[in-house]
């Protein structure tokens, strides 16, 4: 097992890190021959620390830097310590882990549509950066309109901002209220990233809207 988790282990040289808000950052790094699906993540942690932690991939599949997008946690030992990282760093990589990815048969035929809570924005991210050709939809539910992480990255007219504590965003409540409201055609192809409470309620508004099994993926995110 050890040998293992040493073949996997990269170091990737840090490139930036850009500040979203006072507690959400990106930080951008080289990519050397990493190679991943959309919507897979990696483990991350400062060279030489044991201290690990997993964050889906942000950027594209097809871009020549990797990126993660991370939420500072307050009681978080890697989070914060990434926050200080700068320009030259280096960074332990393990991966790419996971199957919540698109399937390759379904991208030019079927109709998206993405729901996120928070920074589970980030594998949904990846997804429209390395494909633009998709039809997709973005559901995207925060407390504050702040917290719509880089939304000039979707076509204004795909990205539906969900704010549950301001009147800022396109729709006033979460994520969950918006789908009661607005029921999605049965052919839609649902992918659900963020908070398990949320996954949950989404997931059997769907099925009652007629979503079957198939077509509904989830990803858990903390």
């Amino acid at each position: 097992m050890n040998i293992y988790l040493i073949i996997r282990m990269r170091s990737h040289k840090v490139i930036g890190i850009r500040n979203l808000t006072s507690s959400t950052y990106v930080i951008r790094m080289e990519k050397n021959d990493f190679s991943f699906k959309t919507g897979q993540y990696i483990t991350l942690g400062f060279t030489g620390s044991i201290d690990r932690r997993e964050y889906s991939i942000y950027s594209s599949q097809n871009a020549d830097y990797l990126e993660v997008l991370i939420k500072e946690v307050e009681d978080g030992l890697v989070s914060k310590k990434l926050k200080r990282c700068k320009s030259g760093d280096m960074l332990d990589v393990d991966g790419p882990f996971g199957h919540f990815s698109l399937q390759n048969e379904e991208l030019q035929t079927k109709k998206f549509l993405f729901i996120a809570t928070g920074t589970g924005i980030s594998p949904i991210h990846s997804f429209v950066k390395s494909h633009p050709e998709l039809n997709y939809s973005v559901l995207h539910g925060v407390r504050l309109e702040e917290e719509a992480y880089e939304r000039d990255s979707y076509n204004k007219n795909q990205y539906i901002l969900c704010t549950s504590r301001e009147k800022t965003g396109d729709f006033h409540g979460r994520v969950t209220d918006y789908l009661k409201q607005n029921p999605i055609s049965s052919d839609t192809v649902c992918y659900l990233c963020g908070n398990c409470h949320m996954i949950y309620e989404a997931y059997d508004i769907l099925e009652k809207q007629g979503i079957n099994l198939g077509p509904i993926h989830t990803e858990v995110y903390f």
